[in-house]
């Protein structure tokens, strides 16, 4: 490795050593300023009604998710990553950027992101277990599928997007829900969603878009995206706004 290029990887730990001191940070004052505020988490059971002799759905209430810690969650996992490959796990991090891949950054995003889409899908009005399941499951399949993206390229002469276009469809599927509640087709006719919670779905769902993005111009090799490094270094940024904007949202919203 060249003086150069050593130089980049030491900016890039120090880079992630702040941006887990700033995920930490947000995530203490999630749980130092929240307030109690809940969500519930359901499930609904069908059962036969003998007097009617009919199917009839029965909805329950699991528990309740304090929203506080959950918006911390997202926050400290993201930390916990940064300091990772910050530290300990330095050197297999810089080994595996070498060519083009970065394991921590999927996995953090699959269970990060995936806990996010979470909370925006309950925000809108989604509370059935089974129901955000799926979503949590289908947007961690997203974000694994940008790692295969990285990993099957490896042995590719020319960029192979397969991998790429599942995960953008596993985006749509994810999303299509949350838009469809925001927007309520046969709900109750006074039914009124919070302000906050249209920007939360136009900025978060605008963030999402951009990470595809990110790794369309580093395939691409675009400018300065040419640099597999500076890909790196605009995932990390995007990770922190689009994080950031979700738990101040929140926070603005229900938190206070």
């Amino acid at each position: 490795m060249d003086e150069e290029t050593e130089a980049k990887y030491a900016s890039l730990k120090r880079f992630n050593l702040a941006m887990g001191t700033l995920h930490l940070i947000q995530g203490i004052l999630m749980l130092v300023l929240s307030n109690d505020s809940t969500l519930p988490i359901t499930a609904s059971y069908v059962t036969y009604d003998v007097a009617t002799e009919q199917f009839v759905t029965t909805q329950t209430a699991l528990f309740d998710l304090w929203l506080g810690p959950a918006v911390a969650m997202f926050m400290f996992i993201s930390a916990i990553a940064h300091y990772s490959v910050g530290t300990f796990a330095y050197d297999w991090y810089v080994r595996n950027l070498g060519k083009g891949i970065n394991y921590a950054r999927w996995f953090e995003y699959a269970i990060s992101s995936s806990i996010m889409i979470v909370l925006i899908a309950m925000l809108v009005g989604i509370y059935d277990f089974a129901a955000l399941t799926f979503l949590f499951g289908v947007n961690a399949l997203m974000n694994l599928m940008g790692l295969m993206m990285e990993v099957h390229n490896q042995t590719t002469d020319e960029t192979d997007w397969k991998s790429f276009n599942i995960g953008v469809f596993a985006a749509i599927v994810a999303w299509f829900p949350i838009f469809l509640y925001l927007l309520g087709p046969g709900g109750p006719a006074d039914r009124e969603v919070p302000g906050f919670v249209y920007g939360i779905f136009i900025s978060l769902a605008f963030f999402y878009n951009t990470f595809a993005i990110n790794m369309w111009l580093q395939y691409r090799a675009k400018g300065k995206w040419a640099d597999y490094l500076y890909g790196e270094r605009m995932y990390i940024v995007l990770s922190l706004v689009s994080k950031s904007a979700l738990a101040w949202q929140v926070f603005a919203g229900t938190l206070r």
